[in-house]
């Protein structure tokens, strides 16, 4: 495939779930976003470059995880991954007893939606 003539630069990506303001609230935390917009319907949190958006899904349910329904993770790399598992956790994250690599960890945010603490890079 040649060279597309239109280049996309990726400004945010929006993430189904029922309840948009506490989920923003939760990534705010982990990524130190500021919270840049907050509704019952939608929220976004953003560092002037990239946004996450946060949109009501009232049904939304999480994907069994392992299986095959996971349509997306995020990758989050942090200087401690130990440290970082236990601060998510206390801020509501849940560890799922599957893990399928070393030196990274999977975690699921207060929703279900999966995402992947990793070490930076040696």
């Amino acid at each position: 495939m040649g060279l597309m003539t239109t280049q996309a630069k990726l400004i945010a990506v929006t993430i189904d779930c029922a309840e948009p303001k506490k989920l923003a609230e939760f990534y705010s935390q982990i990524t130190g976003f500021e919270v840049q917009y907050a509704e019952e319907e939608y929220a976004g949190i953003g560092d002037g470059t990239t946004s996450i958006y946060f949109g009501r899904v009232p049904d939304r349910k999480p994907a069994v995880w392992p299986g095959p329904d996971k349509q997306f993770h995020l990758d989050f790399r942090v200087p401690d991954v130990d440290k970082a598992v236990q601060e998510y956790l206390e801020l509501g994250a849940t560890k799922p007893e599957f893990q399928p690599g070393d030196g990274y960890t999977v975690l699921a945010d207060p929703e279900g939606h999966l995402f992947c603490v990793c070490p930076e890079r040696s």
